[in-house]
């Protein structure tokens, strides 16, 4: 038996899924594929694999099978695994959650900077999935507490990254999303503040991704291709102001922290991205003056000035494209209108 996993990320976060890609021995004796599967999956319960195959999470041959099917030689096997964050029980919380869309099928969230999206250590209240826990509990009481954290997430975007999310509500809906995400179908675009005039007025970044060799908390970008995964954004320049840009990001992949280590490959790191060193004066004067008007920027926009703006995917049940929009936050809005008021003042 021969194995290949691929995981599946979003741009700045871990991933959900991973895919797992068998073949059969020749030798290999006919066997139900669940029972094939558990033995072959560390850690997998059996319920969790019928569960994903009765949600469209397996192939064999390119075609979805049931829990009964029994494998023969020479049979592809391909499984989405979903990566279970380091939680067991998912408190429902009441709070306020910007949700542009919901039906029957998926919800896309306007998530806020400063929240999680789904317990782990550290964070196991508050975060976006403890309220939709509570949103979906209190229009159907019925349902059962465990099926969000399994079926829902299908990405997730970073703490301190603001903008459009979209969760699966069946087990059928994680299936369609997660098989778009996983062939980069799905249309994502995002704003960035970065520090530098960027010279060109659109470009394409094209460097593997894979973790930093001395902090394994960061990425890296490896353009020449030997480690780490495929990775390419397309960036357009909007505005310049002096020592930061406004730019458009589009991800054509989907990788752990794409956007910040791909800006900083060019030499363009967000603006008070702390993790990549964006929190410090990278462009500019040695003037007091400067430094203090940088600062108020700082506090006026405390985080990584990222923010997911387009969101665009096939509807898993009508299946026509949908698309979202969500306007820049107030806190990046605000920190660009002090620049570009610094930027007037410096050519008057």
């Amino acid at each position: 038996m021969s194995e290949e996993i691929e995981i599946v990320g979003e741009e700045q976060n871990e991933s959900i899924y991973e895919k797992l890609v068998f073949n059969i021995d020749k030798g290999q004796e006919p066997t139900r594929i669940d029972k094939w599967l558990q033995s072959h999956i560390e850690g997998i319960t059996r319920n969790k694999i019928q569960n994903g195959i009765e949600g469209g999470f397996l192939t064999v041959n390119g075609k979805v099978v049931k829990s009964n099917y029994k494998t023969r030689p020479g049979d592809e096997v391909v499984y989405m695994s979903y990566i279970n964050p380091d939680y067991t029980e998912l408190k429902p919380e009441a709070m306020d959650l910007n949700i542009v869309y919901e039906d029957e099928a998926v919800m896309v969230i306007n998530k806020p900077s400063n929240m999680v999206v789904h317990p782990g250590i550290g964070n196991y209240t508050g975060t976006l999935l403890n309220g939709v826990a509570h949103h979906l509990l209190s229009k159907n009481p019925t349902l059962s507490e465990d099926v969000l954290p399994r079926f829902g997430l299908v990405h997730r975007i970073d703490k301190n990254t603001t903008g459009l999310i979209v969760l699966a509500k069946t087990p059928e809906a994680a299936s369609h999303l997660a098989k778009q995400f996983f062939n980069h179908t799905v249309e994502r675009k995002y704003m960035a503040l970065v520090w530098g005039n960027v010279a060109e007025q659109e470009g394409t970044i094209e460097a593997h991704i894979a973790r930093h060799k001395q902090n394994r908390k960061m990425f890296d970008a490896y353009p020449e291709g030997e480690i780490g995964k495929h990775a390419i954004t397309h960036y357009k320049l909007l505005e310049s102001y002096n020592y930061v840009s406004l730019v458009s990001c589009i991800l054509e992949t989907g990788r752990t922290h794409q956007i910040r280590v791909h800006m900083k490959h060019i030499g363009h790191t967000l603006f008070n991205d702390w993790e990549y060193g964006g929190d410090k004066i990278l462009k500019g004067t040695i003037y007091t003056k400067y430094k203090q008007f940088v600062d108020n920027c700082f506090e006026i926009c405390p985080r990584c000035a990222l923010h997911a703006a387009t969101l665009g995917f096939i509807h898993p049940t009508t299946n026509e494209k949908i698309v979202f929009e969500s306007e820049l936050p107030s806190d990046m809005q605000g920190v660009i209108e002090k620049w570009k008021n610094y930027k007037a003042a410096a050519h008057q």
